[in-house]
This record gives structure tokens, sequence and C-alpha cells, in this order.
């Protein structure tokens, strides 16, 4: 078996992001849980930039057109933060989107309005680019 890309600062996000929604719960929109989680990781020393600019490019050429990330964590992981009934195919497939255009290797979507749980899914882009779920209360 072989060690997950980014286990730890994975592992140390979530942790962050499971603390938010304990505190908070579910019923905020997408900002509320942005900032909150901002806070918590400021308060656990994790280096983040919020709304962080990504250029993007198309078969070598820059696009006018940017992208705007919720989080980019560790300078590695993009963290796109929802508050939708449960996350879909749409949503894991917009972040595969973003970490191709990027070229960064991981992604986490952080759902932060799903009943009784913090719902996320870990992601990293592949040949194949195929989504490893995870779900934790």
């Amino acid at each position: 078996m072989t060690d997950l890309l980014l286990k730890d600062e994975v592992y140390a996000i979530v942790g962050a992001a499971m603390e938010v929604y304990n505190e908070l719960g579910t019923g905020f929109l997408e900002p509320v849980y942005q900032e909150a989680l901002e806070w918590e990781l400021a308060r656990r020393r994790i280096p983040y930039e919020a709304q962080k600019e990504i250029n993007i490019s198309y078969k070598g050429h820059a696009l006018r057109k940017t992208y705007v990330a919720d989080l980019v964590v560790y300078g590695q992981i993009i963290v796109e933060i929802k508050a939708v009934a449960q996350l879909t195919a749409v949503e894991e497939a917009q972040l595969l989107n973003y970490l191709k255009a990027t070229g960064l290797e991981v992604g986490l979507l952080m759902n932060f309005h799903a009943p009784h749980k913090l719902e996320w899914r870990r992601m990293v882009r592949t040949q194949r680019a195929q989504p490893h779920r995870s779900s934790t209360s």
C-alpha cells in the first residue's frame, strides 16, 4: 500500500474544519465557514492564503480569466468550501478541473451543510483524475 500524498497536511486541515463544523453546525453560508476556517487555521499555525487568485493556462497559453481558490493551504492544497445539501459529481469535477488547471495535486472539498457531520472529499490529480471519497463525523 502506498502512502497518501500530503497525508499529514490533509489531516491537519480536516481537523481544523471539523472544529469549525462542531462549533458552528449547519445553516450558514459559505463565507461564514470560510472566515471561521481561516481563523482556525491561523490559530493552529497552519499556513494558508485566502481568496488566492490563480492563473490558468490552456495549451501553454495564459488565459485572462483566473480562478480564485477559497483557500490554498500549505501552498499545495486547494480547499473548496461548500454549504450544500450534499456534495455531488459537479463539485468533484469542478475541483478536479481546478487541480488540472493549476498544476496542484491535492484538493479538499469541505461541505459544512451536511447534517450530523462534516462532509469532505480528498481528491488527487492523476492521469485518470479519480476522486478519493472520504467522510468524517
